[in-house]
Formats: structure tokens, C-alpha cells, sequence
């Protein structure tokens, strides 16, 4: 959790969490832009796997997940981690880690390898464009709090 001390005029600290200043949007922003990353290593894996015999391919699949946890409110009350999740609650937005899910090739080769080059490819140009839309909307919510603060919004 991201906590922010202030100072105060009696040189006494405060604690405030920073996360009641930005809201869900760039909780939301942030943990996309970190499963994104995820999603990339594993396609660059497959990538990097399609001339092994045996391999298939992976995926990382945390959009559901996401929703889930944004149509929860983000957050679950729980007195302690250890507990035990309700059924059906979905996790708190911090928590989202997505599912590793095998992708069976349609075209597996003799050697038992389901990569496929032009597949694995798309996925990789999708996430990437998904990725570089994530930090343009991340750059403009600060660039909004920035003009906020200054005062020119």
C-alpha cells in the first residue's frame, strides 16, 4: 500500500493513502500496465519456444478478472489475508494476478510443437498496442492532476 507523510506546521507526520487522491482509474491503469508486461514475456517465451519439440503455448488471460474486481468496488473486507475468500467475491483490485492458460495449437507440427509463428505474432502487436494505449491514458489522468494543481484546468 503507498502511504504519503506530510508534514504538518507542528512538525508532527501524518499518514494519508495516496490512493483515495488518484481513485480507481489509475489503480486500474496500473495493474493492467503490469499484466500487460506479463502477457508480452509470455508470448515472447512462446516466441522464443516454436522450434521446441513438445512446447505449447501460453497466454495470460486477466481481463475477466479485472472487471470482476472493478465491479466489486475493487475491494473485499477481509479482517485478515489468511481468511478465507467469500464465494464469488471477486479479488481486490491489488490482488488481480490473471490465469496462465495452455493454448493448444490448431497445426501441431511432427515434433508435437503447437507455436504458431503468425498467431503468437498478432497476440504480441494486440498486447503491445493494448500496452501503449494503457500509458498514453495513465500519462494524460497525471497530466489532468498536474494542470489541477497548478491551477491552469
Amino acid at each position: 500500500m503507498v502511504r504519503l507523510l506530510l508534514l504538518q506546521h507542528c512538525d508532527k507526520e501524518v499518514d494519508m493513502p495516496v490512493e483515495g487522491i488518484f481513485g480507481t482509474t489509475v489503480q486500474l491503469l496500473g495493474k493492467s500496465l503490469d499484466l500487460r508486461a506479463k502477457r508480452h514475456a509470455l508470448i515472447a517465451s512462446n516466441l522464443a519456444n516454436v522450434e521446441t519439440p513438445g512446447y505449447t503455448s501460453n497466454d495470460l488471460s486477466f481481463e475477466g478478472k479485472l472487471k470482476a474486481a472493478l465491479k466489486g468496488g475493487g475491494r473485499v473486507p477481509e479482517a485478515h489475508p489468511r481468511h478465507i475468500p467469500l464465494k464469488g467475491a471477486a479479488a481486490p483490485l491489488s490482488r488481480v494476478q490473471g490465469d496462465l492458460v495452455e493454448l493448444p495449437g490448431k497445426n501441431m507440427g511432427p515434433d508435437g510443437n503447437g507455436v504458431e509463428m503468425e498467431s503468437e505474432m498478432g497476440r504480441l502487436a494486440e498486447n503491445q498496442i493494448m500496452y501503449n494505449a494503457t500509458v498514453q491514458l495513465l500519462g494524460k489522468k497525471f497530466e489532468g492532476l498536474r494542470q489541477a494543481i497548478r491551477g491552469t484546468l
